[in-house]
């Protein structure tokens, strides 16, 4: 399944003297003031940008920030940066005075001890580390000397996971003081085309956000900017402080024209697989909850709101059972029930009668879990076209019974045997979250961590939505043999409404004609293939000595400098130079079954108004208009196809009446038109002879 950890950024910039750098009364009433408005103890961050590039899902992200220092010492400036767990930094600088210091990326472990030592030494070291439910914190401070100016850069990147049908960037906004120019840009490409595109503020109203706010999508390309005002960031009419803090959220999701698409470069390739409309594959569920000692109060009171929200969602071709552990384990039912709406309210009663007590036994609570649904399976109580799923909830570690990680891993690990995934929820952090989610990665499913906020049933309810509706199980993404290197993952365990699986791999010929991609997988009602064609010949585009792979398979739109190229997918590429010159290279698919017919391309002129007088070529020496008389027809050796006399270029040829195919305005079909035939490879009507024409390379 692909579940999902939402891109986030937290921004801020704060004084690094004092942690109550900023003002005591952030609110107060604007007057004459010395400083510039906004600035904090001397420091005025005058420019935060956060700039984000999304090429089919990959998102490529800027933040920058600039500041001076205003006051008449030096200052230290700490600069934080909150960056979603799934991200990687590649890049990160720091620009004082017009002199830019690069950072060096290094793995976790080695970083700590090098940003330890380098603290130690007084040297400037930024370090990541765990912040909050989504995010890792970047953090790195540097001394500013008094009217100087410093610059911050980081660059991160991340995949983008389809959550509930769509793709989210969500970015947690917090300047802490006023900035002249704050701006989020967001650009989208997706070859497959945005089907919708929104973005929301939670710490702005609708009217303010709609006038600091746009966006919009046209076929492959969407674009989003947040750009307030000063005004706009206040907090009142007539405050100093910013009312940014809190969510900006985008969205957006694609075009499905097929379940699967495949996209090539560089003879690399990504396979994107989502498809729609499926009925719901029935579930088996065991919830496996905690109700020991330390999940008293509004622990437990949250879970059991959100059981019972989850029981209203519960299908009724859906089975399901409650474990509970403390010292001991007790069960709801024996068995799984269906649930029926007889059922579901019996379990109603049941989940509002749950109360704390004792100690915690994990080990012996799984594996109930666990024997329940091998028991039911074995014993066909529940549908042959059905899955299982076993959720855990607990906040605390094993201290009864059998209490060792390793060894519960081992024990549940058995049991499964493969057959169902565990997924893991850990109630705040008084536990040991690193088991938790290798039990959960080893048996084909995720650990979560739940958060003891005040959302805490939400977060318990928004997991469950994920898993509640199986589209397929046993997916298989299969590839010919010895055609792909390097592949990720391609085999799951369930494919989950509103989820997106994704395979990348690097072609072993990047020469081959074509390759085969099937998506297997056991659907509700029966065994299900999809199957996706892929042709990954090569569009090679030159800028000078850079170049920039394209397939048939992209759909793309480059403009530079008075040059326009369109791929449009699998059918025809337009090059536009300014106005008046375009050609169009279309992509003649011929019948598959028929091993003499290769696909070819037809290079067509749409424009030649804009041409040169002094242009040649194959093609460009009859751009222009030239004088050519036909006489004498007469029958040839078809009756259907007259030959003739044409007097051209001071040669008298013989010619043939026929027809040809013009796809400039239809690529499929093609038009025919009325033309005369040159003989000899065209001798007499070209310059030269046709060999003159033909070379072993372009460049």
């Amino acid at each position: 399944m692909a579940l999902t950890r939402w891109p986030c950024l937290i921004l801020t910039l704060l004084s690094g003297l004092a942690v109550s750098g900023f003002p005591r009364n952030p609110s107060r009433l604007l007057g004459k003031r010395s400083l510039p408005e906004g600035a904090v103890d001397g420091i005025e961050v005058y420019s935060t940008k956060v700039n984000c590039k999304v090429t089919s899902r990959f998102a490529h992200n800027v933040v920058t920030t600039r500041a001076v220092n205003h006051a008449n010492t030096a200052k230290e400036v700490s600069f934080d940066v909150e960056l979603p767990k799934t991200a990687f930094i590649t890049n990160f600088t720091l620009t004082i005075d017009g002199v830019t210091y690069p950072g060096n990326i290094k793995e976790k472990e080695v970083a700590k001890k090098q940003y330890e030592k380098a603290v130690s030494q007084g040297k400037t070291a930024g370090l990541v580390k765990a912040s909050g439910r989504k995010l890792e914190k970047f953090t790195v401070s540097v001394n500013v000397a008094a009217g100087s100016k410093v610059t911050f850069e980081l660059t991160y990147e991340e995949l983008l996971k389809r959550h509930k049908g769509k793709y989210e960037m969500y970015l947690k906004v917090q300047p802490k003081q006023l900035v002249k120019h704050f701006e989020i840009t967001a650009d989208i490409f997706e070859p497959q085309g945005i089907s919708t595109l929104d973005a929301e503020a939670s710490f702005i109203t609708n009217d303010l956000l709609g006038s600091a706010l746009t966006k919009s999508f046209s076929g492959k390309k969407g674009h989003v900017s947040f750009k307030p005002s000063l005004d706009q960031q206040r907090s009142c009419p007539t405050c100093t402080d910013s009312l940014l803090k809190g969510d900006f959220i985008i969205t957006y999701d694609v075009n499905r024209e097929s379940p699967a698409n495949v996209q090539i470069v560089n003879g690399y390739f990504v396979h994107f697989f989502a498809p729609q409309g499926l009925p719901v594959v029935p579930k088996s569920v065991v919830f496996v909850i905690d109700v020991s000692g330390s999940m008293h109060g509004r622990k437990m009171e949250q879970t059991k709101d959100a059981l019972l929200k989850i029981l209203e969602d519960v299908k009724e071709d859906d089975y399901l059972n409650f474990i509970l552990f403390s010292g001991d384990v007790t069960t709801w039912k024996d068995s799984l029930v269906q649930a029926t709406p007889e059922n579901i309210q019996e379990a109603r009663k049941f989940v509002m009668d749950i109360h704390d007590q004792g100690m915690t036994n994990i080990n012996d609570a799984l594996l109930r879990g666990i024997s329940m649904l091998n028991k039911a399976r074995e014993e066909h109580t529940v549908p042959e076209r059905s899955t299982s799923i076993i959720i855990m909830l607990t906040d605390g570690d094993a201290n009864v019974g059998e209490s060792r990680p390793e060894k519960i891993q081992e024990n549940v690990r058995n049991a499964i045997d493969g057959k169902f995934p565990l997924y893991n929820l850990g109630f705040g952090n008084n536990l040991n979250y690193n088991f938790l989610e290798n039990m959960a990665l080893e048996n084909h499913g995720i650990a979560r961590r739940i958060y003891e906020d005040s959302d805490a049933n939400l977060q318990l309810q928004g997991f469950y939505e994920e898993v509640a509706n199986p589209l397929l199980t046993s997916v298989e993404v299969e590839y010919p043999q010895n055609a792909i290197l390097d592949l990720t993952q391609n085999s799951y365990q369930h494919f989950y409404d509103g989820s997106e699986i994704v395979v990348a791999g690097r072609l072993a010929d990047e020469d081959m004609n074509s390759f085969k991609a099937d998506v297997k997988g056991h659907g509700a009602i029966n065994d299900l293939t999809f199957t996706e064609e892929v042709t990954p010949e090569k569009i090679t585009l030159w800028n000078g000595d850079a170049p920039s792979t394209f397939s048939w398979l992209d759909t793309v739109m480059i403009t530079q400098d008075g040059l326009s190229v369109m791929i449009n997918r699998k059918k025809n590429m337009v090059v536009s130079f300014g106005d008046g010159v375009t050609f169009v290279v279309v992509l003649h698919q011929v019948w598959k079954k028929e091993p003499a017919h290769h696909d070819f391309l037809g290079f067509y002129v749409v424009d030649s108004r804009g041409m040169s007088a002094q242009t040649h070529g194959l093609l460009g020496q009859f751009f222009h208009p030239f004088d050519f008389q036909v006489s004498d027809v007469h029958p040839g050796s078809d009756p259907t196809k007259p030959d003739a006399t044409m007097v051209v270029k001071n040669h008298q040829l013989t010619v043939t009446r026929g027809s040809q195919k013009d796809y400039r305005k239809d690529i499929g079909v093609g038009r025919n038109v009325a033309c005369w035939f040159v003989h000899n490879n065209g001798q007499g009507l070209i310059d030269g002879i046709h060999r003159d024409y033909i070379v072993p390379n372009l460049f």
